[in-house]
């Protein structure tokens, strides 16, 4: 086996091998395709710029100029993260708001995006939760603990206390 500090030395090499710098013109060509796939926040985007080498200076004037072209657009990251963890993890709107605070994306962007979660969809999915939930908990014997678990359940989904308990009937 080889001494630790070998092994680091080793390891950090590399890392330096595979790491690779862009000229700032390059990097542009690179963040622009990695934007056009799929919708990102500035923060990703400043992260993928600084990875390929570049100081702040140039990561901000590019993020600048990718705002400019609409490649980056906060408001439309928000809107279609929060669109996404609805419909395919079934979040609510306190999970994916969590998550959003968490990419720094504006509070403005956010409350926007969870405006676009329509209600009557979000009641749907929360009761269907529900159901699923108590369909696993068919076992258990006890009533107040059957419901304990359930409200836990779905808090941690990220759904509000209050619609939680208007659900469960408390």
């Amino acid at each position: 086996m080889l001494p630790f500090s070998f092994r680091q030395e080793r390891q950090n090499l590399v890392f330096a091998m595979n790491k690779t710098e862009f000229t700032k013109q390059q990097a542009f060509q690179k963040i622009k395709q990695y934007c056009a796939y799929q919708e990102r926040c500035n923060a990703e985007v400043r992260e993928k710029l600084f990875s390929f080498g570049l100081n702040t200076n140039d990561a901000e004037q590019i993020v600048s100029q990718l705002i400019e072209e609409n490649y980056l657009n906060e408001e439309r990251f928000a809107i279609q993260y929060a669109g996404g963890k609805f419909r395919m993890k079934q979040w609510g709107k306190l999970k994916i708001k969590h998550a959003l605070k968490q990419k720094q994306v504006s509070e403005y962007s956010i409350k926007k995006a969870l405006k676009e979660i329509n209600d009557g969809d979000y009641q749907k999915i929360l009761k269907k939760l529900a159901g699923q939930k108590l369909k696993v908990l068919r076992t258990e014997k006890n009533i107040f603990i059957k419901k304990k678990k359930l409200y836990d359940y779905l808090l941690q989904k990220g759904y509000e206390g209050e619609l939680v308990r208007e659900v469960l009937n408390y």
